[in-house]
């Protein structure tokens, strides 16, 4: 079992339909590879981690990495791991605040991961989080 943490950004701000299409896709295809993981939406910038077998991380990666609607895709970590942070989700999703919200970013964003045990990898998305709230 194997996690990587990525971070990237949009070429453009992507709106609600196209997030959406992301998602169905992603899911489907890390159902189908054994994948889970958790994607954080802020503005432009995406931080998503990936967990399930090394090489169909690896695989999923290569495959963000070349698609031409990101750019400045930069691995923060990686390494193999005793046992997911994100058993139950395809791909977990929250975005980071929209206009109107009455929860903080940070709020939000901490009671997803809240459940991680893995204090570094809790760490870079409330990190995340802090970060396009002060933006």
């Amino acid at each position: 079992m194997h996690r990587l943490l990525y971070i990237s950004t949009a070429r453009t701000t992507p709106d609600r339909a196209s997030l959406d299409a992301i998602l169905r896709v992603s899911r489907r295809n890390n159902a189908a590879a054994g994948i889970t993981g958790l994607l954080i939406v802020g503005g432009k910038r995406f931080l998503q981690t990936l967990e399930g077998p090394a090489e169909a991380v690896f695989e999923t990666f290569d495959r963000i990495r070349r698609d031409p609607a990101h750019f400045a895709v930069v691995e923060l970590a990686r390494g193999p791991i005793e046992k997911r942070a994100f058993p139950e989700w395809s791909m977990g999703y929250q975005i980071g605040g929209a206009a109107g919200d009455t929860v903080s970013v940070p709020a939000a964003i901490g009671a997803v991961i809240a459940p991680i045990e893995d204090a570094t990898l809790r760490a870079y998305f409330s990190g995340f989080a802090e970060m396009h709230a002060a933006a």
